[in-house]
């Protein structure tokens, strides 16, 4: 259950900036056909609750030169909380895994790397991924093809359009 109850005009708030994060109050407003003053207390509160956690530009991995995109699968030796939290530190010092889950089934965890291509890739894995803390067994699979990529949220209460 959300945290927080969203009516209508909040809806359209968050729909309109997870479309475009770059408008201006103003431009904010009279998309969503509110008066600035009104929009801009809306959208302090969304803030405030953490509902909105920042703003970010969204890039393209391949105009950065990361052609590889792979799913690991890692399985941990023992289950202790200390254990887990080591791995899960360690995860988060590799800027190359841009997700990290911590997953139900054979194995814990679930990273998403990316990399320039399949030699820096060898290099993360047997090199930085192998040696964190408690890592058994590994798994990986390739991106072949991205179908669909998005960070935008579905938003409870929203009317979907199509």
């Amino acid at each position: 259950m959300p945290e927080s109850v969203f009516d209508a005009i909040d809806v359209k708030i968050l729909e309109a900036l997870q479309d475009e994060g770059r408008l201006t109050n103003a431009e904010l407003a009279e998309r969503i056909a509110l008066s600035p003053s009104p929009c801009w207390r809306r959208l302090k509160r969304l803030e405030a609750e953490g509902v909105i956690r920042g703003y970010q530009a969204v890039l393209d991995r391949r105009k950065l030169g990361l052609g590889v995109t792979a799913f690991v699968s890692v399985l941990l030796d023992n289950h202790s909380e200390k254990n887990a939290r080591e791995f899960e530190a360690g995860v988060a010092a590799i800027s190359e895994i841009i997700s990290c889950h911590n997953v139900s089934g054979h194995f814990d965890f679930l990273l998403q790397v990316v990399a320039e291509d399949l030699d820096r890739f060898s290099y993360l894995v047997l090199n930085r991924v192998r040696t964190l803390p408690g890592v058994k067994e590994m798994n990986t699979s390739f991106s072949l093809k991205e179908v669909k990529a998005s960070s935008r949220l579905p938003i409870p209460g929203a009317v979907r359009k199509g």
